[in-house]
């Protein structure tokens, strides 16, 4: 047990965040306009996805895991492994 470190993620943490902020980008980049038909939405987000992914592009998170835990403790269990 030693061997682990348990992290348990709250659900307004890091990981969910980040989906959050792709989530902008896309109403941001693409679907600022009316789109006529579910398949143009369909194709245009696809297209969008497509195009991130080729970019490579990344969320450059800023902090270090110090910084998150000290900024992020009162959201996290403590525990106790005896």
């Amino acid at each position: 047990m030693n061997r682990f470190e348990w992290i348990y993620t709250p659900k307004h943490a890091s990981w969910l965040n980040m989906a959050e902020l792709e989530f902008s980008a896309l109403q941001r980049q693409c679907l600022k306009r009316r789109i006529p038909t579910l398949e143009r939405l369909r194709d245009e987000v696809e297209s969008w996805v497509s195009a991130r992914n080729a970019a490579g592009v990344k969320i450059n998170w800023q902090f270090s895991t110090q910084d998150a835990r000290r900024s992020f403790s009162r959201h996290y269990q403590a525990i106790q492994i005896n």
